[in-house]
């Protein structure tokens, strides 16, 4: 359940009356990724909206779909247009979209006022206005002016103070979609009244991403497991040497640091015993499985080790919760994916039997290739969002739903 100190306006919570035929702008994440040729590769993120949206056309809203794609800056980027977005969801909704060609103006007020009840409109990408970054309250304004009521559906962009995520709600009666309040859930699962052991597996290429997780999981978790690139910063700080391996130099003391937290209280600090190196960074490499203190200066480390593996295998399976975000060694490759892959399928095996979630947009990918995204009790959209409100941070797109 969402806890008690931080109990949300959810779309639930609106009658029939209160919704009923109402233009309902909804703050959607389809920042997917495109082809060359302009075609959504992963519809992933759309499909995530499709709740909230079918729940709205059920009471004859107008529903008015919001969201970035890429990084545009505040300018008009051609190829960064919503219209691809558009057909995919026509696609999975199998009933009309209309894309507009801009997300504010009085085009766009004459557009929306002259639709159907049950209509769906996607406005054009809102980074394409700089003032949706810097959260300017008259761009804020002129969307929120669009509709009778706000739904937030995008937990992905939830920690970033934006007109569409965070300025709109001073201007309508605001409330978190299903997706939202299925993040907020799962997390809080996890993070609240998780079952005990807690495992949690942390990878990914830098440490430096992850300090405020990794010092919340010290706390929260049983026992953490690391691999990817950060793990060669650990072996590191026991004193060997890692060769070419990704290495932040300066963040050597945090990790002794963290070790020693770990240690004074009673949790299970545990990293690569062996790891997969190669000769050069690439799927012809010359490769094979060392001791994690016997890394040669010419050599690069690129998974975790055999040994590893099955030593994280028999934590898995001890484990009642577990949350993992990152790969655990340079799964594009293939030789170098039998760390992922294998603590994948693991996880994935205890289905049923575990809470099981995952993030972060490699480690996903992963599980998707594997066909296992049914095996998980939840994957998260959220990236960023939700790596911060596992660090206990105060998401300001959440704060603004607030009762």
């Amino acid at each position: 359940m969402i806890r008690k100190d931080q109990t949300l306006s959810l779309l639930e919570d609106l009658t029939r009356e209160e919704l009923q035929n109402k233009r309902v702008l909804v703050r959607v994440d389809f920042n997917v990724p495109l082809s060359e040729d302009l075609q959504v590769k992963d519809d992933t993120r759309i499909r995530a909206a499709v709740p909230t949206i079918e729940y709205l056309l059920k009471y004859n809203c107008i529903v008015i779909l919001m969201s970035h794609l890429g990084r545009p800056k505040g300018n008009i980027v051609e190829k960064m247009r919503m219209n691809p977005v558009a057909t995919s969801l026509e696609k999975i909704l199998h009933r009309k979209v209309i894309k507009l060609n801009d997300c504010i103006g009085k085009q766009v007020q004459n557009d929306i006022a002259t639709l159907k009840s049950g209509s769906i409109v996607l406005l054009e990408n809102i980074r394409f206005y700089k003032e949706e970054e810097n959260n300017d309250p008259l761009f804020a304004k002129q969307l929120a002016s669009l509709a009778d009521i706000f739904i937030n559906d995008a937990f992905g962009t939830a920690h970033r103070a934006h007109a569409s995520t965070v300025g709109v709600a001073s201007y309508l009666p605001s409330y978190a979609g299903y997706l939202m309040t299925k993040e907020i859930k799962a997390l809080d699962k996890l993070l609240l009244h998780p079952d005990r052991p807690f495992i949690s597996i942390i990878g990914g290429a830098k440490v430096s991403d992850k300090i405020e997780v990794l010092d919340r999981l010290t706390e929260l978790s049983d026992a953490i497991l690391i691999g990817g690139g950060m793990a060669y910063a650990f072996i590191a700080a026991e004193g060997h040497e890692v060769g070419k391996s990704i290495l932040e130099d300066n963040q050597i003391d945090y990790v002794k640091k963290l070790m020693l937290k770990a240690q004074e209280k009673g949790k299970d600090l545990v990293i690569p015993e062996d790891v997969h190196v190669a000769d050069n960074f690439s799927a012809d490499s010359e490769s094979y499985n060392v001791s994690a203190d016997k890394i040669s200066p010419n050599m690069f480390g690129m998974d975790i080790g055999v040994n590893t593996i099955n030593s994280f295998k028999k934590i898995i399976n001890k484990a009642k919760t577990i949350f993992w975000n990152g790969p655990l060694g340079v799964f594009e490759i293939d030789k170098f994916a039998s760390g992922t892959n294998e603590i994948a399928k693991q996880i994935a095996s205890l289905y049923g039997n575990v809470f099981s979630v995952v993030g972060g947009g490699d480690s996903i990918a992963a599980i998707k290739k594997l066909g296992l995204e049914d095996k998980f009790s939840h994957i998260s959209t959220g990236g960023g969002a939700s790596l911060e409100y596992v660090a206990g941070r105060k998401l300001l797109g959440i704060e603004v739903l607030r009762k």
